[in-house]
């Protein structure tokens, strides 16, 4: 229930003040990209090292 009453609120906003939108995006994408970064970084760190530098160079991606 609080959701949807967030969701109707933020709605009225972005209708009274139409830059509100591109703000709650930008947000949303930085906060998506942080998150693809931390985990990549992760992965990262916990990832097996084979051997064959070729295989090493195809698993990376």
């Amino acid at each position: 229930m609080i959701a949807g009453v967030i969701l109707i609120i933020s709605g009225i906003m972005i209708a009274l003040y139409p830059p509100l939108l591109s703000l709650i995006v930008a947000v949303l994408l930085i906060f998506a990209g942080a998150v693809l970064v931390s985990v990549s970084y992760g992965y990262r760190k916990k990832e097996r090292r084979f051997d064959d530098p070729f295989l090493n160079f195809f698993m990376k991606l």
